[in-house]
């Protein structure tokens, strides 16, 4: 038996080419291991990397933007619509209704819910084109040009009425994206008599938006007059309605509903019936004098700067806006040469003409430049060097009161810049006193876009106009010509001061606004200037005034029952022969309660169409008998005189 030597680490191996290629394979299997651990080290590397990026996700949707998630996956279960709040009254100092609000519905889209395709849209559009009689294409570009994924609503369609609305409904029922929101539309009594005053309401613009962050597309805001300047009193506060619905956008369940706040009640000092009486005489003055391009009224309680009324002609209707204009009507206001988009009672500048005489007479006796005993000459005429200054007659001996009364040029040239033994104020203290009684700065009025008029002065023509001021600058300005700008709140305004014997009030169209709740705050005028004439010298103006009724160019208001004093004007412009019709007026005399300013753009004299429609005013304020005026007798006269 042969016995097998035992391997022994050291010594000779007795065959090596088979242990090599045990050793070979032993090598082989530990490079595998290698590998396999290699290979097991990145798949958990990978897969930790895997966990960490899953659990990194998972932390930020769930912590970091899980409030955000959860809201929208709320939204998409829960509905919320907004219940439009009603807008506040707007009513005149009796409690007539001028601006109120009728059921109506918007339609509007919400294009995140629209279908993704193209097509299907498309069919929309042409299945609801008829009902809001809107082109297809029109629906089509104004829908299309949105972003899909906005989630806001746009209107497409506003002031639906109730009849349609019905229609539309049970078509919208298989239209996701597309809805009727119930709103209320404006409603306008006699709109284009108040329409200078109330202004209007419209859809909200995207420049809007930015500036009122708490309103949606969907609002309407105050456009003008008291709508724009009051808008956040009229607003009122949106309610909301909460409904779940399924995935299919079908209202499973109301949820509740937060009740809207109406907006406050806005009572004025305007008295309508005032209002529509001036807007009625105005109107036929302007059908019957060819002349004539527009007119002004404005009327003021000169006890506390209450504005009574304020009418602009040619007008428009507020209500068209409400509607939902259409392009013909927005051209034919905005473009029209006739300006009817203009208020001329607070935005019209006007050389005011001899009505600013009873204010240079106040400067002048202030000033001790004049007195009531005060006497001139006048020759109809006066030259100073190479240049003549006319007076339009020659009016012979005159004092103050035969001054105010038949408007003598020649007197008030010498008032303001001397003549004939009287000094004269000179151009700048005619200036300075001149805007103690608000001429060439705005008022204050609670309404919008008013503008300031100029007062000028010898830096403002060097500056403006660059050149020199001269004589004749002065003579011109002391009759309410040349550079001298006003608008006719600022002259009734200055007339009010005189009235009332030296008090400048800021006027105020808003007596006051009530909450719903039904509390109330005054807004009462303030004062703006006081004691800038003396009381006696205004007294003195006054009697001249009240001349100009019982002798002067106002004499067709001598025979009313309360007595009025007004001075007339007639302002060249242009440069041509064309001249504005003015007059001023209070009344009663010995306590003024109203004070009137009629302006007749182009419109020739003053005594022959602003004094009939004071008169038409005045009788209806006092409850006087009306009587009634020929306006194609007046017409007819004015023609004859050529």
């Amino acid at each position: 038996m042969i016995k097998k030597k035992k391997f022994k680490p050291g010594t000779e191996i007795d065959n090596p080419i088979v242990f090599s290629s045990i050793a070979g394979q032993s090598e082989k299997i530990n490079d595998q291991k290698n590998v396999i651990k290699s290979n097991l080290f990145i798949f958990w590397l990978i897969l930790n990397f895997i966990l960490i990026i899953i659990s990194g996700r998972v932390f930020y949707l769930q912590v970091i933007k899980g409030n955000y998630y959860q809201k929208v996956a709320e939204e998409n279960r829960i509905r919320t619509v907004e219940v439009k709040a009603p807008r506040g009254l707007i009513v005149d100092r009796g409690g007539e209704i001028l601006a109120s609000n009728i059921p109506s519905f918007d339609l509007v889209v919400v294009p995140s819910e629209m279908s993704e395709n193209f097509p299907e849209r498309k069919k929309v559009y042409s299945s609801i084109a008829r009902e809001i009689e809107l082109e297809e294409q029109m629906i089509e570009s104004e829908i299309e040009k949105i972003d899909k994924k906005i989630r806001k609503k746009y209107i497409i369609k506003e002031g639906i009425n109730y009849e349609k609305a019905l229609v539309l409904t049970e078509k919208l029922q298989k239209i996701q994206g597309l809805y009727l929101e119930k709103t209320a539309r404006r409603k306008y009594q006699d709109g284009e008599i108040f329409s200078s005053i109330l202004g209007y309401t419209g859809k909200i613009t995207e420049g809007e938006l930015k500036q009122n962050s708490d309103y949606s597309l969907t609002d309407y805001i105050g456009k003008n007059g008291l709508e724009y300047v009051y808008e956040k009193e009229l607003k009122g506060k949106n309610g909301q309605l909460r409904m779940e619905v399924d995935s299919n956008g079908e209202i499973k369940e109301e949820l509740g509903i937060s009740p809207p706040v109406s907006g406050d009640k806005i009572v004025l000092n305007i008295d309508a019936k005032i209002q529509r009486k001036a807007v009625e005489a105005l109107k036929k003055v302007l059908e019957v004098n060819d002349d004539a391009s527009g007119a002004a009224f404005v009327a003021l309680d000169p006890r506390d700067g209450s504005v009574l009324a304020l009418a602009s002609l040619p007008g428009y209707d507020n209500n068209l806006f409400t509607e939902g204009i259409n392009k013909k009507d927005y051209d034919n206001f905005f473009n029209n040469p006739q300006k009817p988009m203009l208020n001329r009672a607070v935005a019209g500048e006007y050389p005011p003409g001899s009505v600013y005489k009873p204010i240079l007479a106040s400067i002048g006796l202030e000033e001790e430049v004049i007195n009531s005993n005060t006497i001139l000459n006048c020759p109809g005429v006066i030259s100073r060097g190479a240049w003549s200054f006319r007076d339009w007659k020659t009016h012979g001996v005159t004092d103050l009161n035969k001054a105010i009364a038949e408007s003598c040029n020649v007197f008030f040239y010498a008032v303001g810049g001397g003549w004939g033994g009287i000094e004269g104020v000179g151009v700048n203290k005619m200036s300075k006193y001149s805007k103690y009684f608000g001429l060439g700065s705005l008022t204050g009025v609670d309404l919008p876009w008013e503008s300031s008029g100029t007062v000028p002065s010898k830096d403002w023509k060097l500056q403006e106009i660059g050149d020199r001021w001269y004589i004749g600058d002065t003579y011109h300005m002391s009759i309410g010509q040349g550079f001298l700008l006003t608008t006719p709140l600022q002259m009734a305004s200055a007339i009010s001061a005189i009235a009332n014997e030296g008090v400048l009030y800021e006027p105020r169209v808003v007596k006051k606004i009530v909450k719903p709740d039904g509390r109330e705050s005054e807004t009462s005028s303030k004062v703006i200037r006081e004691n800038f004439i003396s009381s006696e010298n205004f007294r003195k103006v006054k009697e001249a005034m009240k001349e100009t009724v019982l002798s002067g160019s106002g004499r067709n208001l001598s025979n009313m029952e309360n007595q009025v004093a007004g001075k007339t004007g007639t302002a060249q412009f242009g440069g041509n022969d064309k001249t504005h019709a003015w007059f001023a007026s209070f009344a009663p005399f010995d306590d003024p309660e109203i004070v009137t300013v009629v302006l007749v753009e182009a419109g020739g004299e003053g005594h022959d169409w602003a004094v009939p429609v004071t008169e038409q005013v005045l009788r209806t304020y006092f409850s006087e008998e009306e009587e009634e005026v020929d306006w194609q007798r007046i017409k007819n006269l004015v023609d004859s005189r050529g």
